[in-house]
């Protein structure tokens, strides 16, 4: 295999690597070679409760059924539009959103997201290249390292927003106006991304990474992430966390489902999302230990009334884990 340099674009770097030409169908692995980086809790103290039931355990939240360029301050204010809607324009009038609440709507906002795994999940503040704002979500699955949707960190398309974003800044555990681990903002090459997304504009490598300048991770703890057989994502609940933007700005909300089917490359569900929870972490809860097995980076569409992500195959495993390093 011939090593290939990272391709440079205004000091952000698009990996240059085969994964990102290669189609995860032939990376099938069986349930007992599954590949897993293990998750972080963090300092000790401030957990939420484990369950054996696979889906968080909130109050008042029914559960998972068992059928299948400013001040800080004033960025806070602000409720941009997903970072989606950059690369694809919003929903047409009369079609769903590009990320969508399926009824009913029972999520629940999360209340202390100072514990483990909420502090995990980060809402991104995302400036374009013509200096417009948008919004999405992150996770993380190292200590310096935070995982999203590729859309988050490229914008694809002709737009006047289109290309590397100017910075994304990234605040762990975002509660509101509180932000109890601080921020930090990433740009040039903390930006990263594969071919398959920037180049081809292929939603099943629409995945994305901020290299953080600091280890704030090791405060926050992080998801272990995993490439798991179809037998066990069908036997899997899909939680999500993030930051939805028809709630109170900032504020992080969760729901759960069992997935109703996958693909080789893409997993879909009816997890209720919204527009700001791009790049959310869809991840499995089995004995106390919670790994991430997609990404999240679609609504609804005619026809398709599941929302969808990008699965961990072994290729996207290989890079998760490059980006962790």
């Amino acid at each position: 295999m011939t090593a290939t340099l990272p391709a440079v674009h205004n000091g952000a770097v698009t990996t240059a690597d085969p994964s990102a030409e290669t189609s995860p169908a032939s990376h099938t692995l069986p349930e007992s070679a599954l590949a897993q980086s293990p998750p972080s809790s963090g300092p000790p103290g401030a957990l939420a409760d484990i369950t054996g039931s696979g889906a968080e355990s909130l109050a008042g939240y029914s559960g998972t059924p068992a059928a299948p360029g400013s001040g800080l301050q004033e960025l806070l204010r602000m409720n941009p539009p997903d970072a989606a809607e950059a690369t694809w324009g919003p929903a047409p009038a009369g079609q769903p959103a590009l990320e969508s609440v399926i009824l009913p709507d029972d999520r629940v906002q999360i209340g202390d997201t100072t514990i483990y795994p909420w502090r995990v999940h980060s809402y991104l503040l995302i400036e374009l290249t013509n200096g417009t704002w948008a919004s999405g979500t992150g996770f993380f699955i190292g200590p310096h390292t935070v995982i999203t949707a590729g859309h988050c960190v490229f914008v694809r398309g002709t737009g006047p927003g289109s290309g590397w974003v100017r910075s994304v800044t990234v605040m762990p555990g975002r509660n509101g106006s509180s932000l109890p681990f601080g921020s930090v903002a990433v740009s040039g090459g903390g930006l990263r991304s594969v071919q398959g997304w920037t180049q081809n504009g292929d939603s099943n490598w629409d995945i994305g990474a901020l290299i953080l300048p600091t280890n704030l991770g090791e405060q926050t703890g992080w998801l272990g992430f995993g490439a798991y057989d179809d037998n066990t994502l069908m036997s899997s609940i899909a939680n999500i966390a993030g930051y939805p933007a028809d709630k109170p700005t900032g504020t992080q909300w969760y729901h759960s489902r069992r997935l109703p089917s996958v693909a080789a490359q893409r997993i879909s569900y009816e997890v209720d999302t919204y527009g700001g929870q791009s790049g959310s972490a869809v991840y499995r809860l089995v004995n106390g230990q919670r790994h991430a097995f997609g990404i999240h980076t679609n609504g609804v569409s005619p026809g398709v009334p599941v929302n969808s992500g990008v699965r961990i195959t072994g290729p996207v495993f290989d890079r998760l884990k490059a980006w962790k390093a």
